[in-house]
């Protein structure tokens, strides 16, 4: 009797681990979770730490709409991708994709799943992308892609629980390269100087972070669609 329980548990373990290797499942259940949020808007502190460019913290505000809306009210911040700023996993998951289960990882005392995801559409920037999802939380942690010509950036996520019960970042350190031939002149740097030993620095790419915090979430308020219309109208 004790070897067919115990037999009957290993069995159980054994399905439960195999369950945690199928990626689609794993990623159904993120887009699952982030399509109850219909819309929402934030307010953002952003930090932008590039060792040659001089660029004072900046505030902006956020506004989402589902499937793929995005309308920010900020300036001077070209240089960054769009995922520098919002964060959505439709963005990377609505798409055709091929994903393959890597490993389980522990980022700060969660236990991940890491996925690798490679888009099939031949129009996309990104190459390749790494997840590391919280599986209890149906969560993505951290995100790694590489892109075509940039490079790689790296999003890592804390996030909140909102009132209306749904979890959406709290903060996120974004980590990026860029080519400094294409910086536009318009970003300060310290002195005239510095800015000529950029442009002429044999180096082309260098790594920058963004650190951005994210609070004020109105969540499911009905956003109007004018309000991204406006944006594309600019």
């Amino acid at each position: 009797m004790n070897k067919k329980i115990l037999l009957f548990v290993l069995l159980s373990n054994l399905c439960v681990f195999t369950q945690s290797k199928e990626p689609e499942k794993i990623l159904n259940k993120v887009k699952t979770e982030f399509n109850k949020i219909e819309d929402y808007k934030v307010d953002v502190k952003i930090k932008v730490d590039v060792d040659f460019l001089k660029m004072p913290d900046r505030e902006a505000k956020i506004y989402y709409k589902k499937p793929d809306k995005v309308h920010i009210e900020s300036e001077g911040f070209a240089m960054l991708p769009r995922e520098g700023l919002n964060f959505s996993p439709l963005g990377l998951l609505n798409s055709s994709y091929t994903s393959f289960y890597v490993r389980e990882d522990t980022l700060n005392g969660i236990v991940t799943s890491v996925i690798k995801i490679i888009p099939l559409e031949g129009g996309s920037d990104v190459i390749l992308s790494t997840l590391w999802v919280d599986t209890n939380r149906n969560l993505i942690i951290k995100v790694e892609s590489s892109r075509k010509p940039q490079g790689t950036f790296t999003m890592d996520l804390d996030y909140l629980k909102t009132k209306i019960g749904f979890w959406l970042p709290s903060s996120m350190v974004f980590t990026f390269s860029i080519d400094r031939s294409i910086l536009p002149r318009k970003f300060n740097f310290d002195t005239d100087s510095d800015q000529k030993k950029v442009l002429q620095d044999s180096t082309k790419s260098t790594t920058g972070k963004v650190f951005i915090d994210y609070s004020n979430y109105e969540v499911n308020s009905g956003l109007f669609d004018d309000i991204f219309e406006e944006k594309k109208s600019k």
